[in-house]
C-alpha cells in the first residue's frame, strides 16, 4: 500500500513538472534536459549559499533525518519528472516523425493485404519500409482468403489507399506509389488510371489479368530527368524490375521445395508465419508439403532448370550483382532503386530456409544484400 502511495505521488510531481509550461514548449530532448538541468542547478546553489531566497527555503526545512528525507523526496520527485519530461519528449518526437512519414505519402491511409511468405508482397513491404511509410496489414488465410472477400481480384498483394483506392499487382502498386511520392500533382486515382487492367486467356484456357505500364512511372519530364539524371539509368531499373518477376521469382519454389526435407521445412515457416487455423495448418504442412515438392519439379521442367535448381538460383543472382558493378553500392547508385528493392523482396522470402543459407554461401550477393537489409531497416529513402 506505502508502494503505491509512492507511486501516485511521485507520478504527480513528474506529471506536475512535464505539465508545466517551460517543459510544454517546443523543442528536442536535449533541449528539456538541459533548460531542466540549469534550473536545477539555479535552485541547488540557491539552498547552499548565504542569503536571499535560499535562506529562507533552508529555514523552512525540517533539520535532521526529516530534513535529509524531504531532501531525498525532492531529488526522487525531481528525478522522476526529468524521466517524465523526457518520455513525453520522446513521444512527441515519435510522434512527429511517423506524421512526417505519413506527410511524405500525401498524408494517405495504407492496408496491405498479404500473405506474408508471398516474394510478390515481399516486394511491396520492402518498398514501403524503405519509403518509410505507415501501413497496416492484413494477413489473408490462403485457404478461404476471407479477408479480400469483398474484392473481385482475388490475389495478393492488394493495396488499399484511404479505404477507397484499390491497389492490384506488386508492381503497379510499387509503380504507382513512387509516382505518387514524385509527382504532388495527381491524386492516386488518376495515377492509377495510367495503368489499366488487360484481361486474356492463357495458354491453359485461364482467363489472366495484366496491367499495361507497369513497370514505367507516370512523370513528367523534368520529374523524369529529376529521378534519372541518365538516360539509361530508367531503362536498366525497368528491365531489372522486370526480370525479377519474369525470370527470379519462378527460381523460389523450385528451391525452397528442391527436396522433401526442404519442401517440409518451408512448409513449416509457411504455416507457423501465415494464417491458418489448427486444421489448415496441419494439412498444409504436410500434404501442402508433399504436392509442392511433385509441383517444383514440374516448375523445373516447365521454365527449363537445370537438374540441381541451385545453379540457375546462383547463376541468376550473380548476374544480378554483376550488373550492379564493383563501382555502384546499389544499382540506383548511392541510394537503391526500384530494381533493387525489387530484387531483394524476392530474395528475402527465402530467408531462414537452406536456399537462402546456400545461395550467401556460394554467389556474391552477401555485400549488395546486408547493405539493403539496413537500408530497409532505416528507413533510408524517407524523405
Amino acid at each position: 500500500m506505502a508502494a503505491a502511495c509512492a507511486r501516485v505521488t511521485l507520478g504527480k510531481v513528474g506529471w506536475f513538472v512535464s505539465e508545466s509550461p517551460a517543459c510544454r514548449r517546443p523543442g528536442n530532448i536535449s533541449s528539456l534536459a538541459a533548460r531542466l538541468n540549469l534550473h536545477g542547478s539555479r535552485r541547488a546553489f540557491g539552498t547552499g549559499g548565504g542569503g536571499g531566497g535560499g535562506a529562507g527555503l533552508r529555514s523552512r526545512l525540517p533539520s535532521g533525518g526529516g530534513g535529509r528525507l524531504l531532501g531525498c523526496a525532492v531529488l526522487l520527485g525531481g528525478g522522476l519528472g526529468l524521466y517524465q519530461t523526457l518520455k513525453f519528449s520522446a513521444q512527441h518526437h515519435l510522434a512527429q516523425e511517423e506524421n512526417k512519414a505519413s506527410a511524405a505519402a500525401g498524408g494517405v491511409k495504407l492496408t496491405l493485404y498479404q500473405y506474408k511468405t508471398c516474394p510478390f508482397c515481399s516486394k511491396v513491404r520492402a518498398f514501403l519500409d524503405y519509403h518509410g511509410l505507415p501501413y497496416d496489414i492484413v494477413e489473408v488465410n490462403p485457404v478461404m482468403r476471407q479477408e479480400i472477400k469483398w474484392s473481385a481480384y482475388r490475389k495478393v498483394p492488394i493495396l488499399m489507399v484511404d479505404e477507397e483506392v484499390q491497389l492490384n499487382d506488386s508492381s503497379v502498386i510499387i509503380s504507382s506509389l513512387k509516382t505518387y511520392l514524385v509527382s504532388k500533382e495527381k491524386s492516386m486515382a488518376e495515377i492509377l488510371r495510367c495503368y489499366p487492367e488487360m484481361k486474356s486467356v492463357n495458354d491453359s484456357g485461364k482467363e489472366v489479368t495484366e496491367y499495361n505500364n507497369k513497370y514505367w512511372l507516370m512523370l513528367s519530364e523534368p520529374e523524369t530527368q529529376l529521378l534519372y539524371p541518365e538516360k539509361n539509368l530508367q531503362k536498366e531499373e525497368m528491365k531489372w524490375r522486370q526480370w525479377a518477376d519474369d525470370w527470379l521469382v519462378h527460381l523460389i519454389s523450385p528451391n525452397v521445395y528442391r527436396t522433401t526435407g526442404e519442401s517440409l521445412a518451408s512448409f513449416d515457416y509457411i504455416v507457423r508465419e501465415g494464417k491458418f487455423g489448427t486444421f489448415e495448418g496441419f494439412f498444409a504442412k504436410y500434404v501442402g508439403a508433399a504436392a509442392m515438392f511433385i509441383i517444383a519439379k514440374r516448375l523445373k521442367s516447365r521454365h527449363n532448370l537445370q537438374e540441381d535448381v541451385r545453379q540457375d538460383l546462383y547463376k541468376a543472382v550473380n548476374d544480378w550483382v554483376a550488373a550492379v558493378g564493383k563501382n555502384r553500392k546499389f544499382m540506383g547508385g548511392d541510394q537503391p532503386n526500384l530494381a533493387d528493392l525489387a530484387v531483394f523482396g524476392v530474395l528475402r522470402v527465402m530467408e531462414g530456409l537452406q536456399a537462402f543459407d546456400d545461395m550467401m554461401e556460394n554467389t556474391k550477393v552477401k555485400l549488395w544484400y546486408r547493405r539493403m537489409e539496413r537500408a530497409a531497416l532505416n528507413h533510408e529513402g524517407r524523405d
